[in-house]
């Protein structure tokens, strides 16, 4: 059950409410978990982050408003700091959506920050940098309370053979291995900034038993990241050579790169947007 709803109609007092004016904009970080999802972007006939939101704003104003989100996560993929943007012409302070939005939000959705941004805000040209993190449960037991949050292999990996892997994947490439045909995108330029791989001590039933692989770029292509994380996991795992990604990355062409990863193991880590004062000349799909 939800927690004490908030009322629908705009609050009425100093602290809560503001002149209204016509096409205002709300900033969200939104964080979910994407088990019982098929993803963020709304679908007809299927459940989504973005459809859940949009019926949140609803309930709450009274408008029919798709917000925008920074990034298109996939069906069963998570997220930490989705950033959301929606026009309106309610009179309510940011902190009051993020009170109201998360008394009706499901549990497994949640808003953390709320501001508004100047006229103009994209959130998707305004992101330049994303971090994903893609976690992998490498012990012979089942990873009982992170089976949602992780991919479980069967065989221990070896960390230093993915690292020595990875190293060919930083920089600005030509991605095409990496991304899921048929494509609409006409570049496959991507720039990765850093590429870690670590092994966390972690509590609970995962203490020891994760490979978490960081990566950060300005953009991704169409599950990137999860082939990315697939490839790297035949080097682990000893199928494949540390020199093979370097091949595969040159050859452009999805078939030279390893599988893609399962979706449950990744989650969208941070999004850093460009300062509201100096918005990017240029952007680059997620």
């Amino acid at each position: 059950m939800s927690g004490p709803q908030e009322p629908t109609a705009p609050l009425h007092g100093t602290s809560a409410v503001v002149e209204a004016t016509a096409g205002r904009l709300i900033r969200l970080r939104v964080a979910y978990e994407g088990t019982r999802y098929s993803g963020w972007q709304a679908q007809p006939g299927r459940l989504t982050v973005q459809g859940a939101v949009t019926e949140a704003i609803r309930q709450i104003s009274g408008e029919d408003i798709r917000p925008r989100g920074s990034s298109r996560t996939d069906a069963g993929v998570h997220a930490l700091d989705q950033v959301v943007c929606f026009q309106t012409t309610s009179s309510l302070e940011p902190e009051v959506w993020v009170r109201a939005l998360n008394a009706r939000l499901p549990r497994d959705i949640t808003v953390v920050a709320g501001d508004e941004p100047p006229p103009g805000f994209d959130p998707v040209s305004a992101a330049v940098r994303k971090r994903y993190r893609y976690r992998i449960h490498d012990a012979p037991w089942k990873p009982v309370l992170q089976r949602h949050l992780v991919w479980h292999w069967r065989g221990r990996l070896d960390t230093e053979a993915m690292a020595a892997a990875g190293e060919a994947l930083v920089g600005e490439h030509d991605f095409t291995s990496f991304e899921t045909t048929p494509s609409q995108r006409l570049s496959k330029v991507r720039t990765i900034y850093s590429l870690h791989i670590s092994r966390p001590g972690l509590d609970d039933d995962a203490a020891g038993a994760e490979v978490w692989i960081e990566v950060e770029g300005n953009g991704f292509l169409y599950n990137m990241v999860r082939i990315i994380a697939g490839s790297l996991v035949m080097v682990g795992a000893g199928r494949r050579s540390p020199s093979w990604l370097a091949e595969a990355l040159a050859a452009r062409h999805r078939p030279a790169a390893g599988p893609t990863a399962p979706p449950e193991g990744l989650v969208l880590v941070s999004i850093q947007l460009a300062p509201d004062d100096h918005p990017p000349a240029t952007s680059v799909p997620s």
